[in-house]
């Protein structure tokens, strides 16, 4: 394997068009005079580029950002607390008013370069600059802003999970169909069936799920008003279908057999026990510090999402050392992973734009500048006990049985 491995211009072409014309738009694609930023890892130039000329296709504006490497270290260690939390507030207002759409590109090419930082610094940072995304959640809420995240294969990411470079990026061009001859029309073919799926957990008026299984025993309150949702585009590839549950009502323990990168380190063998609501009890066979340090941002303890992933669906056969595929892997058993901190707000079956503060604390739904999903893979079943009493197991070795 020749190092500096690159896909051919027609994947990369082929990649930066199901992300402009399918993936951004809940599935619809960007339209003509659309601003659209682009932020790109320098290592990723060559798929900047194809974005670019994508989204220039489409009759949109990019504003391309390219983001240099290894510059988060120096930032972190040099920083202190004002520059830390230094917030540029008009400008990112004006930002956020001009932006339609969003394309980010995951492309780690030193997973430890934080690892000997202090998480609390990192989190510190990134709380401060959480009104912007609120901002951008409020227009993606009133349908006026969309986004997406894809995935450069790095060596380095390769490495951790042992391939080589050009097999890494096998898993990402089989995941999202960019060798086959119309890549948008397999993802819609897919979208299809995940909308069968949806619609029959949306018929369910479930007050809560029990998960049970050799290393699972918990209950997640769903709450009033929620919507199962899957892939709109928001991730590439997505096959995965979640909700944003009533926090309050988490009961019960967990255990992950996927470890989590998080802040430059890797946890394995996360445990977390919940009771009323809240992480009680939390450990790890490696990284526990930085698992505590997470979750004691604020409200970094509580249930943002539950969801589960149909091993029919799922195109990725392989861990990649990268949420956004791993939260979507499928195998034997498919996978659960719950996420603490922020609950996704587009799961109430409401207008959301309408709902107060109050009213989404009322409903449970959780705030956090934080947001980490947690991967298991192994058996478990999952039985929906409805609000009129009755229970039906809905998932079951790794498949829905709707």
């Amino acid at each position: 394997m020749k190092p500096g491995y690159t896909p051919s211009k027609k994947v990369l072409e082929n990649y930066a068009k199901l992300l402009v014309t399918f993936a951004l738009g809940g599935g619809a694609g960007i339209k003509k005079g659309d601003v659209v930023q682009l932020a790109v890892p320098d290592v990723a130039m060559p798929l900047a580029l194809a974005l670019q000329n994508a989204v220039l296709t489409a009759g949109g504006h990019p504003l391309v950002k390219i983001i240099p490497s290894n510059f988060d270290r120096d930032f972190y260690t040099y920083a202190n607390d004002e520059q830390l939390t230094f917030f540029p507030e008009d400008y990112l207002q004006e930002k956020a008013k001009m932006l339609d759409h969003s394309i980010s590109i995951i492309a780690d090419i030193n997973p430890t370069e934080l690892a000997d930082v202090d998480p609390r610094r990192i989190m510190k940072s990134r709380e401060a600059k959480y009104p912007f995304r609120e901002w951008l959640f409020a227009k993606e809420h009133r349908k006026e802003f969309s986004w997406t995240i894809g995935l450069w294969g790095t060596q380095a990411k390769a490495d951790i999970v042992g391939l080589s470079l050009e097999d890494y990026w096998k898993q990402i061009i089989h995941a999202c169909y960019l060798d086959a001859k119309d890549p948008i029309s397999e993802w819609r073919k897919l979208t299809q069936l995940q909308r069968d799926i949806k619609e029959k957990l949306n018929a369910l008026e479930i007050e809560y799920v029990t998960i049970k299984g050799a290393d699972v025993d918990l209950k997640i309150a769903i709450g009033a008003e929620r919507s199962w949702k899957t892939g709109s585009g928001c991730n590439i590839p997505s096959f995965e279908h979640f909700t944003s549950p009533d926090w309050r009502g988490t009961e019960g323990w967990i255990k992950f057999n996927q470890p989590l990168y998080r802040y430059g380190n890797i946890i394995e063998g996360i445990q977390l026990e919940f009771e009323k609501g809240r992480v009680v009890s939390a450990s790890a066979k490696k990284g526990e510090k930085t698992l505590k340090d997470m979750l004691a941002t604020k409200n970094a303890d509580k249930l943002g999402e539950f969801s589960l992933t149909d091993k029919r669906l799922s195109r990725i056969t392989h861990p990649m050392a990268e949420t956004l595929y791993d939260e979507n892997i499928g195998g034997p058993f498919g996978n659960t992973h719950v996420a603490v901190g922020m609950a996704y707000k587009d799961c109430y079956k409401g207008e959301t734009s309408k709902v107060t503060q109050k009213e989404w604390e009322e409903m449970g739904y959780n705030n956090s500048s934080v947001h980490t999903d947690i991967v298991s893979t192994t058996d478990r079943t999952v039985t929906a006990h409805l609000v009129d009493g009755t229970e039906l197991v809905i998932y079951k070795g790794g498949l829905f049985v709707l």
